[in-house]
């Protein structure tokens, strides 16, 4: 405790230079602490009398996901996830999300080791509301998300927070591998690249341990397949939609004018969007079609879903094998300027899952 302690002190020190106040650094490091201090090994929860059979079952599962991604991915496990930290709290973290009206370069924050992030993380959503209504005032789209994990990026042995056991099997063992990709490869300034490739693999990773755990055709290997089909296509819905808006951005037109013709891509994009997903209701994203979209919402989802296509076909080009495409991402990734840039153009045509399968900019 005594190192997690000096680890503590010394990240907070280095937090100081980001330019938050004193009272958002020590509410961070008070939480932080908190979840540390409340650490039991996963091994002692599992050894107690009374703990309930589906909960028992997620724990040993999240020790079999710890050896896959270590064994299986090689991942950069570390002690992460061997323990369980219960937090009573509904939701840990209030995320903010702040992006010109008229423009798609968001507001960002600047933290030491990771650079400029478009998003802040609150403990307290009043305090997530009050920096919301201040970049509002500016002119800024802005959204608050409940977050219920994060990682430390290695910096701690992350535990298994208590709320995430309220997950069904697929998404906790999805939450977990996308957290430990976290811990193995970060590209500092590039957080749709690091959030979109932890989502490539943790659910190209749920598609592979489940089958091994219960069988190709069990009802958690089918549903990891179904669930990365439907990202992709979203995700090449979510390029299309994107590609008009920056374009209109772009144009030389007033900015009342700009904001007129947004809503009018919204209201295709979502029309698109419903007309793809006809008769599929309960896709995992069919609740896209109904929102009330801005660019704070769609920079929320675009951050984990940008440009999926292109590492399945780095996926592809690597034989399906995840473990050499999560080496491959890391070598291309390592000098690129946009790491991006440094993967293969997606190869499928106008197929559902790459953006030229919707036609959001001229669609009627």
């Amino acid at each position: 405790m005594v190192a997690t302690f000096r680890r503590s002190l010394w990240a907070i020190l280095l937090l100081g230079l980001c330019g938050c106040s004193p009272e958002y650094l020590i509410r961070a490091a008070y939480e932080e602490g908190r979840i540390l201090w409340r650490r039991t090994p996963i091994t002692t929860v599992l050894a107690e009398d009374g703990v309930a059979p589906d909960v028992r079952r997620k724990l040993e599962m999240v020790l079999e996901l710890r050896d896959f991604a270590a064994d299986g991915l090689r991942l950069n496990v570390g002690g992460s996830y061997s323990a369980y930290s219960h937090v009573d709290r509904p939701v840990l973290l209030h995320v903010l999300t702040a992006v010109p009206k008229t423009s798609f370069e968001p507001h960002t924050w600047w933290f030491p080791f990771v650079g400029r992030i478009p998003y802040k993380g609150y403990f307290d959503r009043n305090d997530a509301s009050k920096e919301a209504d201040s970049l509002a005032a500016r002119g800024h789209d802005t959204s608050i998300r409940p977050a219920g994990a994060f990682s430390t990026l290695g910096w701690f042995d992350d535990p298994l927070l208590g709320r995430l056991l309220k997950l069904d099997r697929l998404r906790l063992a999805d939450v977990v591998l996308h957290e430990l990709l976290h811990n193995t490869l970060f590209v500092p300034g590039s957080v749709a690249f690091n959030e979109s490739l932890a989502n490539f693999v943790g659910k190209r990773g749920a598609i592979e341990f489940f089958p091994r755990r219960h069988g190709p055709q069990s009802p958690e290997a089918r549903a990891a397949r179904r669930a990365w089909r439907e990202e992709v296509e979203f995700s090449g819905m979510m390029m299309e939609l994107v590609k008009c808006l920056r374009e209109l951005y772009r144009e030389p037109v007033p900015e009342t004018e700009k904001l007129r013709r947004r809503e009018e891509v919204f209201a295709r994009g979502q029309r698109q969007w419903a007309k793809a997903l006809d008769g599929r209701p309960d896709h995992r994203h069919a609740s896209f079609s109904r929102r009330k979209l801005d660019n704070a919402v769609i920079l929320q989802r675009l951050l984990y879903v940008t440009d999926l296509a292109r590492f399945e076909e780095l996926y592809r080009r690597e034989g399906r094998d995840l473990p050499r495409a999560i080496e491959a991402v890391r070598k291309v990734s390592r000098d690129a300027g946009d790491p991006f840039d440094a993967l293969p153009a997606s190869s499928g045509g106008g197929t559902p899952g790459t953006a030229s399968a919707y036609a959001v900019c001229n669609a009627s």
